[in-house]
């Protein structure tokens, strides 16, 4: 068991090309990551694993999953050779009444980031999905809850995705930062709730901030910010990234680290 709970981080890991170049974001993922113990093992919740029921990675050695297109062929040879975790996921999978699986990897909301916090890709991992018949977004709150334990046990989750994720509205307007106001007013939302550990909040700005739906389109990019937000304990410290509207590229960059 851990001395004290295991760190939990929740990336916005925005464009794939920030797998492979030094960044004002990779730099950011960096700073939160630093204080980070060692993990024995990193469950991973990415936005880019949507399954029906709950399903986890058994791969002893996970394949690094290309999920992309139109980009230059430096990022289409990057590996990150991470060891899976068979027993750990087993177990894992036992607890949540998930299916285990050998036909996923690490997709990249997983490694591109991973691999600027941990280069040695000497660390196990395995993902955990986004169940998509779940219909609220209270109910990954409280399959999130079933993971908290994890943290004693010196596992490091990692939620990757954005709290705004709009490639539509960027695909139209760009990076002219007067067009991005309604995006600063819900990160703002945001960040007052999960400062406040107000987790109802979270759960219910998509549908009732004004510019939720403008934000969160499609929820699977917000929910692994949820799960991150819903393992925090009663008065742990949370520390943000910064957030600038000239930053966006598809997403809101908007990081944290619970403990």
């Amino acid at each position: 068991m851990s001395a004290s709970p295991m760190p939990t981080l929740f990336i916005s890991h925005g464009s794939p090309m920030n797998a492979i170049e030094d960044t004002v974001f990779s730099r950011d993922w960096q700073a939160l990551a630093a204080p980070v113990p060692r993990p024995r093992c990193i469950l991973s919740i990415s936005a880019h694993w949507v399954t029906r029921g709950i399903m986890l990675t058994r791969n002893a050695a996970p394949a690094t999953i290309h999920d992309f297109g139109g980009f230059p062929p430096a990022l289409y040879e990057q590996q990150y050779p991470a060891p899976g975790a068979p027993d750990f996921a087993a177990d894992l999978a036992r607890s949540l009444g998930a299916r285990l699986t050998d036909d996923w990897g690490l997709d990249h909301g997983t490694w591109s980031v991973l691999r600027h916090l941990y280069p040695a890709a000497d660390i196990p991992v395995v993902q955990l999905s986004l169940d998509g018949n779940l219909p609220h977004y209270e109910d990954h709150v409280a399959l999130a809850r079933q993971i908290t334990p994890l943290r004693e046990e010196g596992v490091l989750i990692l939620g990757s995705g954005g709290i705004i994720h709009n490639i539509p509205y960027w695909l139209r307007h760009g990076h002219d930062p007067s067009l991005w106001e309604w995006a600063l007013d819900f990160d703002a939302a945001s960040v007052t709730a999960l400062q406040a550990g107000d987790l109802d909040t979270l759960c219910a700005l998509p549908i009732t901030h004004p510019y939720g739906a403008r934000a969160v389109p499609t929820p699977e990019h917000y929910l692994p910010m949820l799960y991150a937000a819903a393992l925090r304990r009663p008065g742990e410290p949370i520390t943000l990234s910064r957030f600038e509207p000239e930053d966006f590229s598809t997403a809101s960059m908007r990081s944290f680290r619970i403990g």
